[in-house]
């Protein structure tokens, strides 16, 4: 393997990467460094979450740039806030050793003044979120016109987001002569679109086969049931003394609604989703990153921005939309030659979608037996032996309380002295487990009468499907468009070929049948027709139209897109989608698996 400088970068750039603990590159970066350096070309470049493609494509343009030109000379756009900040953090930590770059970070959520200020001073490179790049094009405060590289990190995850219009309003400010430089952990259809629309014979480089998992990482599921889920994700956790791991969910509802049963049942967790405020986010992510949170809850947008390199679990509380998502969740751990464990909690219904996801990471997923409470209580009782036996004494601080400690002792011998160590910190969990139900046994009886039903939701019928290129995104969009209320909750979707179905939060029930209603949207010059449906559905019947109809005519023109400025009342950051595209059968609270002190969670005051 090649060193940084043998790969072209002059010594300022190596010096700052030596300060950092960079020692060699890894296989993109080895890659694309050189690639970039040497070749005006087009690039389109796979790389797994984790394997350092911020250095593969930000070295390079630092040690092109011109740093007498304060113009704009790149424009890097990533889909969150928090991964903007932290690509303009790593930027300024790799040119701290060279005058006159600055790096100007823009996103929702923070003062557009404040940047505009900043932009005006001069910068050679602004790092930006779609939405918040487009608000200051049109604002004139940014300037392409004389950008040489333009680079789209996480394109896949841009695009799930609903960012192409910010996407072709960018590229159009930039002009033809720019090298366009492509980085996505995923290539769906969508991202080989934007390669063959807007970049000119872009060469391709790959750190391994497109979409496959990294090898570090080991994947394994456990079958639930809706009321097993919560129950049997405690007892993964406690299975674990050590876990230092993110959850993800697909909502904000339920991101919020595990972390907080979480943190009542005692376990060190908070969550992290689009409703928080920047300060809050910033908070849980230092905490997490310190170790003072072991377990985060995060949808999947959020956690985008997250740079931790030791997770020792991934876990899938409900699987993503998307199914090549999935690999942005489980390349969160495995990371920096650690080894991972992504785990999947799926019902009998959402088995079937493992098999795709196994073609994809090219790997076949374990099948795992739900913990029972003896196995907890062996693992967590030898987790403390080991503990005890490895802890390093400092006599110089307790000889002076030894002769009381042995005093007190005395009349215990060796067998007993255990024991009742044992027993002063192990009988809260031993009385908890003493009895617990074989979790197994549940989900494989529940399972074979899974039903998926969520009484807070309605589902709506829809009369346009697959074959009207209909997908989750556009359906999101449209929805959005009625302006049916403020970050109303959007629940299950279910694309076929003639028509779909969709889920709403039921108390905007009449006020999406009034909107679809006054509205009256066309898709593609399709007029579009809604009505409600019996939500109870079972296996196979989902193709089934039930309930009153209410149709509605055509409006002349489209629909409109997506708006995804930061101004926009249905999105309040860059960080989450406008609208979940999907909400849960929301997980009760069982009353928990212990809830006083333990492994892997707050010790609590006695």
């Amino acid at each position: 393997m090649s060193t940084f400088l043998e790969l072209g970068l002059k010594e300022p750039i190596n010096r700052a990467l030596t300060d950092l603990g960079y020692e060699k590159p890894t296989v993109i970066q080895e890659k694309a460094i050189p690639q970039i350096i040497s070749s005006t070309d087009d690039l389109k470049a796979f790389a797994q979450t984790g394997t350092g493609k911020t250095a593969a494509f930000s070295l390079p343009i630092l040690e092109l740039l011109d740093p007498t030109n304060s113009n704009v000379q790149a424009i890097i756009l990533s889909p969150t806030r928090e991964l903007a900040v932290q690509i303009g953090n790593n930027i300024k930590d790799f040119c701290k050793y060279i005058k006159d770059i600055k790096v100007t970070t823009v996103y929702g959520g923070s003062s557009m003044e404040d940047q505009i200020r900043s932009l005006k001073r001069g910068s050679q490179i602004v790092v930006g979120t779609p939405g918040r790049t487009v608000d200051l094009i049109n604002r004139r405060a940014l300037k392409l016109g004389n950008v040489q590289w333009l680079v789209l990190d996480e394109a896949d995850e841009m695009l799930n987001m609903g960012f192409k219009d910010e996407l072709d309003n960018v590229l159009d400010a930039t002009p033809d002569s720019k090298q366009t430089l492509l980085f996505s952990a995923t290539f769906p259809r969508e991202v080989e679109a934007i390669a063959k629309n807007y970049m000119t014979k872009p060469v391709e480089i790959t750190s391994g086969e497109k979409n496959q998992g990294s090898d570090n990482v080991s994947h394994e599921y456990y079958s639930v049931t809706e009321r097993t889920r919560y129950p049997a994700l405690k007892r993964i956790a406690d299975l674990n003394p050590d876990i230092y791991a993110i959850i993800f969910c697909r909502t904000r509802r339920e991101t919020q609604e595990v972390a907080d049963n979480l943190i009542k049942d005692g376990y060190n967790a908070d969550a992290l989703h689009g409703d928080l405020s920047q300060a809050q986010r910033d908070s849980v992510m230092g905490k997490f990153r310190k170790k003072t949170i072991q377990i985060l809850v995060a949808t999947d947008v959020a956690a985008r921005g997250l740079d931790v390199t030791e997770l020792t679990h991934v876990i899938n509380h409900k699987l993503p939309d998307q199914i090549e998502n999935y690999n942005h969740r489980s390349g969160r751990t495995g990371r920096a030659g650690n080894k991972g464990i992504s785990i999947v909690l799926v019902n009998g219904k959402e088995k079937g979608k493992l098999r795709p996801i196994e073609r994809i990471i090219k790997k076949k997923f374990i099948e795992t037996k739900v913990p029972s409470g003896k196995e907890i209580c062996q693992n967590q009782l030898m987790h403390l032996i080991d503990k005890v036996q490895n802890i390093e004494v400092n006599e110089s601080q307790i000889n002076e309380f030894l002769p009381n400690i042995y005093e007190k002792l005395e009349a215990l011998d060796r067998e007993e002295l255990i024991k009742k160590f044992v027993s002063l910190e192990f009988n809260t969990m031993l009385s908890y487990y003493e009895n617990a139900k074989d979790l197994n046994d549940l989900s494989s009886r529940d399972n074979s009468r899974a039903r998926t039903v969520n009484e807070n939701m309605t589902r709506f019928f829809i009369n346009i499907g697959r074959k009207d290129s209909l997908n989750p995104a556009k359906l999101i969009g449209l929805i959005n468009d009625q302006n049916i209320g403020d970050k109303i909750e959007i629940g299950a979707i279910d694309i076929l070929d003639t028509f779909s179905f969709f889920e709403l939060d039921k108390n905007f029930e009449d006020k999406t049948l009034e909107a679809f209603s006054s509205n009256r949207p066309d898709f593609d010059g399709r007029s579009v027709n809604i009505e409600i449906t019996k939500k109870e559905r079972s296996g196979g019947s989902g193709g089934r139209r039930r309930g009153g109809k209410k149709p509605f005519g055509k409006k002349d023109g489209g629909f409109g897109r997506r708006r995804s400025s930061e101004g926009s009342s249905k999105r309040s950051d860059d960080s989450g989608r406008r609208s979940e595209r999907r909400s849960s059968d929301r997980p009760k609270s069982t009353g928990g698996d212990r809830k006083s002190s333990g492994f892997g969670r707050r010790r609590r005051e006695r």
